[in-house]
């Protein structure tokens, strides 16, 4: 069902267009991720449709009734109003017609005149049909479990609204939202001050909804999971491809390819004829040329295509340091009753991109300053190996005086070899161009800063890069450059990181803090995601069979046991071919000792002094580690459908 249109729009700021004769449809059910530039325009289109703002030509018409909401990014709530008071607010027309509805059930009980009875029967059998429609009768579990999901907790409830946090009284605004459900939602960045286990709810939270949705996210991974169709705004236009973020890149390069070569065929094809026109224009071929002539002036002229794209960031060659960047053993730190991690062991060797995942206040910048030698572990080993130099590139980018001119703020200290053409050179690798870098450092954009920033590390040499949180300031765009030169960059890389995509992306193996625990994964972050789920559906079997996961002789403790009883729960249809509860425990007990054996060999020395057994050892890890994933899903199956 056609829910919202947008027919020839335009807008623009002092004569520069941001969009001209913008125009495309939302559906009910399809969930549209909007993509672009910064400052192309794409807060605009939202308050646009939104009402809030005038296009300078054309339309935009909501259909059929439709009710269309935006995500504020601004709260004011209310003085004396609880959390909970304020999230049911949500349904206040629908509250209005629960009151209705108990006025018309006390009038009904004392009608007596047949005919007002009749009516108002009539009447209360329409509106139940509406509450009933709409789950009026379980507003406040509703309410409960959006709150929750968002993370709040039961004990804030009956708080004042007013005494939450900026980011969480915007957590309120979307939750409100959420439970308006109205039919067209316009989400501008809905994860912004979300942890990552709070967006996953949201993800699965929007992907199951009916109603039509334009999201602007810069959460790549977020985008992927939630939307069906992306929308990009490139060039005052809006081009519109089917399908997940992932397939949007896919289908946009393709197009990119596609257009470019026809370009290049018309152009060449426009070359020959104007080179045979050159030759024949007088003489005998005069009659020929004047005819082709005519016929260029017929083409369509195709112009050269463009995509949206990110700097050209790249490092440069770095020193060769030792096979083991760093070696750890039982690494602890405490600050007082507090343990923010223990018994860390891992190993990170040349070459490779170790991310570090977790929740604010965790331990993941501590960890980075004991790495870095800045501070001492509470207990355990931390060895630097040969020839590393590390790079540190903070959250607030310290390395960068604010004073100083770009140029000289990247400046290496010391060094005579360096001129000041290299010098642009290298900026002009990380998109910094022209008169900007005579500008203080101060002035730059957040993502100009960070591409300065990394710049300074690559020209400083330094062959260890540690990035705190690199991709905070950066576009779509600029996170897929990093990404790219991250990959090719020769050195070894330690990143700390919320970017779930861009860990993906770059991630060799991750160190991640999550339930009070750090848990070194050899994989990206989805190698993790399977491993977490497979562990939760396990839990959860568990819980279901009242059995738990026990340990016997032969077997590990995390060995999933089959249920007992005779109960039989409904079969729904296999997703693995049948096999044997025990067979299935005897597997998942085999496959786990594999891994406790190859995550010690990770820990020696030995492995890493030959490339080719430490490469075959950490790519046998990860195949056991997703293979015990789908053990502990074949086994849950069996259990629930095995007679």
């Amino acid at each position: 069902m056609l829910l919202l249109s947008c027919t020839n729009v335009s807008r623009g700021y002092d004569a520069t267009p941001l969009f001209e004769d913008v125009e495309f449809e939302i559906h009910a059910g399809e969930r549209v991720g909007f993509v672009g530039p910064n400052g192309a325009g794409k807060t605009t289109l939202l308050r646009i449709l939104a009402g809030l703002d005038e296009p300078d030509s054309g339309k935009v018409q909501l259909h059929a009734g439709a009710r269309l909401g935006l995500l504020q990014q601004v709260a004011e709530f209310p003085v004396g109003r609880t959390l909970f008071e304020e999230a049911k607010s949500a349904f206040n027309e629908l509250l209005a017609t629960q009151r209705e509805f108990e006025r018309v059930a006390e009038e009904l009980a004392a009608a007596t005149d047949e005919i007002q009875h009749k009516q108002l029967s009539a009447r209360f059998d329409r509106l139940t049909e509406l509450l009933r429609h709409h789950d009026a009768f379980e507003l406040d579990h509703k309410v409960e479990g959006v709150l929750a999901g968002l993370g709040f907790k039961a004990t804030d409830l009956d708080r004042d609204v007013n005494t939450f946090s900026g980011g969480q009284q915007r957590r309120l605004l979307l939750a409100k939202l959420l439970l308006s459900a109205p039919d067209v939602m316009l989400l501008d960045e809905p994860s912004n001050h979300l942890d990552i286990s709070t967006t996953r709810w949201l993800e699965n939270y929007l992907a199951q909804q009916p109603e039509g949705m334009l999201v602007v996210s810069h959460d790549r991974y977020f985008l992927d999971k939630v939307t069906n169709k992306t929308f990009e705004l490139h060039q005052r236009k809006i081009t519109s491809y089917p399908g997940s973020f992932k397939q949007y890149v896919r289908l946009r390069d393709e197009k990119f390819e596609r257009e470019l070569k026809e370009f290049e065929a018309q152009r060449e094809y426009i070359e020959k004829q104007e080179e045979y026109i050159r030759r024949a224009h007088y003489g005998q071929l005069a009659k020929q040329a004047q005819s082709r002539v005519k016929a260029l002036d017929r083409i369509d002229r195709i112009e050269k295509p463009t995509k949206v794209s990110g700097p050209n960031i790249a490092f440069s060659e770095v020193t060769r340091s030792g096979d083991v960047v760093f070696h750890t053993e039982d690494l602890t730190k405490r600050f007082g009753e507090k343990k923010l991690f223990e018994n860390l062991n891992f190993d990170l060797p040349r070459g490779k991109r170790l991310g570090i995942m977790g929740a604010n206040g965790c331990g993941k910048t501590t960890l980075l300053k004991i790495l870095l030698g800045e501070e001492e572990p509470t207990s355990g080993l931390v060895q630097r190996g040969h020839l590393v130099f590390p790079g540190y590139l903070d959250q607030h980018l310290a390395i960068l005086d604010p004073e100083k001119s770009v140029i000289r703020a990247v400046w290496p200290d010391d060094d005579p070899q360096q001129t000041e053409q290299k010098m642009r050179d290298l900026l002009g690798s990380f998109g910094l161009h022209g008169e900007i870098v005579e500008h203080p450092i101060k002035s730059l954009s957040g993502g100009e800063r960070s591409r300065a920033a990394l710049a300074k590390l690559t020209v400083n040499g330094a062959n260890l890069l540690i990035l705190d949180e690199p991709t905070n300031h950066l576009d779509i765009w600029a996170c897929d450059s990093l990404e790219q030169a991250l990959k090719e960059y020769e050195g070894t890389c330690i990143v700390v990181s919320h970017d779930r995509y861009f860990l993906n992306r770059v991630a060799d193996l991750m160190i991640v803090f999550a339930d009070d625990t750090t848990e070194v994964v050899y994989g990206n972050y989805d190698t993790y995601e399977l491993l977490r789920q497979a562990r939760e559906q396990a839990d959860k079997a568990s819980e279901k069979t009242g059995s738990g996961r026990k340990a016997s002789g032969n077997e590990p403790a995390s060995a999933p046991r089959a249920p007992t009883g005779d109960a039989k729960p409904s079969k729904p249809k296999r997703k693995f071919p049948y096999r044997k509860v025990p067979d299935l425990e005897a597997d998942i007990a085999k496959t786990e000792q594999k891994i406790a054996d190859l995550e010690a060999a990770m820990q020696t020395p030995d492995v890493y002094k030959d490339a080719t057994r430490l490469r075959d050892t950490m790519a046998d890890l990860e195949k056991s580690k997703n293979a015990l994933a789908l053990l502990y899903q074949h086994w849950e199956e069996a259990v629930e459908l095995n007679g």
